[in-house]
């Protein structure tokens, strides 16, 4: 019995995650969204980054198992990724001025934690799929 990926999911899921993102968090200049600070070098290829992980993750999904970590790295990323100062909760709790002295310098490595919680989950899920395919498990 064979377990099959799933790429062209994995290929509509990556382009709209790299879609909606990157247009949600004004990495590109759009209609809809205005920046208020300006784009960090590292956002565009943060950007790419999660579009490929969620591409993967939908592609090789397989049961639950990672879903909560790759749930948890998405909106992570997206928080990291996105304006500190157009987050209106940041904005309430921390307030614009301790909003860019403490939460601005973290961001990349809020945005990385989140990358990294994604790629644990499409781990978790290429696990399973191989302990099912060895094991001769078979999720209906």
């Amino acid at each position: 019995m064979e377990y099959h990926y799933r790429p062209w999911t994995g290929l509509v899921w990556g382009l709209i995650t790299f879609a909606s993102v990157g247009t949600i968090t004004a990495v590109w200049s759009n209609p809809w969204f205005v920046r208020m600070t300006s784009v960090a070098a590292w956002e565009f290829p943060a950007v790419l980054l999660l579009a490929v992980l969620t591409g993967v993750f939908f592609a090789v999904r397989f049961t639950a198992c990672g879903a909560r970590r790759a749930g948890i790295g998405g909106v992570l990323s997206f928080i990291g990724i996105a304006c500190p100062v157009c987050n209106k909760i940041l904005m309430l709790i921390f307030g614009g001025p301790m909003l860019l002295a403490y939460f601005d310098p973290v961001r990349p490595y809020v945005a990385l934690a989140g990358l990294i919680l994604l790629a644990v989950g499409i781990c978790r899920n290429i696990a399973a799929r191989r302990t099912a395919l060895a094991t001769g498990w078979v999720v209906p």
